[in-house]
């Protein structure tokens, strides 16, 4: 496997085998702006008061750490229990990621449309899928010096962007897949003045997964097929973690831990859930 990494902006104009245009084969962004760095998280802020105001709506009470405290101890109170997940959610904003209709909603533990079919989903969801990822069993071997888990992250199913902004504050390196380009490009925009420069925004086909980005030590979707692609979990290093939905033989969803260990692979069915159907293609 070719464990090359692209530079940033990511490009998928060639296909996992090197020969040329792949099925999900085109991604181009960029997250430009300058600014200075955050003394409390580490990553680039904002240059000025109206690149942030481009993105979000302001003025609305929202912008307080109050308010996503008062969400994250209500996710701690659900079952959320590590604290690196917790900051990660407290540092980032959710409102901002949300349309100006359902701003008023934007802390609540609900679901929230972001168009073209699809959602956001609701903070608890959120907190329980990362609750479980940052558990795989990878973590416990090494530090990364920014005080992020050590190893790359694979998100499928950017959406609006939140879930990768969050990402941002736990892994060292992030790469995040959308294959509905109207979406890759909101997620872009959305992203843009936090200059989260170990972020990479992917316009591609997330069953393939992206091997030029792999090994993962973890990989998250945010969408759920029948069956766990096979394109995954062969990304996954040893000692990985890979979290999904999946659809079970009552044809409901449940969320599904994958662990990859020297003599194979782990699965447990937990939960039930409801996301949106994993497909292929780029649209």
């Amino acid at each position: 496997m070719n464990t090359r990494r692209p530079r940033f902006p990511a490009d998928l104009t060639a296909s996992p085998n090197g020969n040329g245009r792949g099925p999900g084969a085109t991604a181009k962004t960029s997250l430009k702006p300058s600014g200075p760095v955050s003394p409390v998280s580490g990553h680039s802020m904002p240059s000025s008061a109206s690149a942030v105001s481009a993105t979000a709506p302001r003025g609305l009470g929202l912008d307080s750490l109050a308010v996503r405290e008062r969400m994250v101890s209500r996710l701690v109170e659900q079952g959320l229990s590590s604290k690196r997940v917790a900051e990660a959610m407290r540092q980032v904003e959710r409102h901002r990621f949300v349309d100006s209709a359902l701003v008023n909603q934007a802390y609540e533990d609900t679901s929230l449309p972001i168009g073209l079919g699809q959602t956001i989903s609701k903070p608890n969801v959120v907190g329980r899928m990362l609750d479980l990822l940052v558990q795989a069993p990878v973590f416990t071997q090494s530090a990364h010096p920014s005080g992020r888990l050590a190893g790359r992250v694979l998100e499928v199913g950017t959406g609006c962007g939140y879930q990768a902004a969050v990402l941002s504050h736990l892994f060292a390196e992030v790469y995040s897949m959308e294959r509905l380009k109207g979406l890759h490009e909101k997620a872009r925009d959305n992203l843009r003045a936090f200059r989260l420069a170990n972020v990479h925004l992917l316009l591609g086909d997330g069953m393939l997964g992206f091997p030029r980005g792999a090994p993962y030590a973890a990989i998250i979707s945010a969408a759920g097929g029948d069956d766990v692609p096979s394109n995954w979990t062969d990304q996954l290093v040893v000692g990985g973690r890979l979290v999904a939905p999946c659809t079970q033989k009552n044809g409901q969803q449940a969320l599904v831990v994958v662990d990859k260990t020297e003599s194979g692979l782990t699965h447990s069915v937990l939960e039930a859930v409801h996301f949106v159907p994993l497909k292929s293609g780029l649209a």
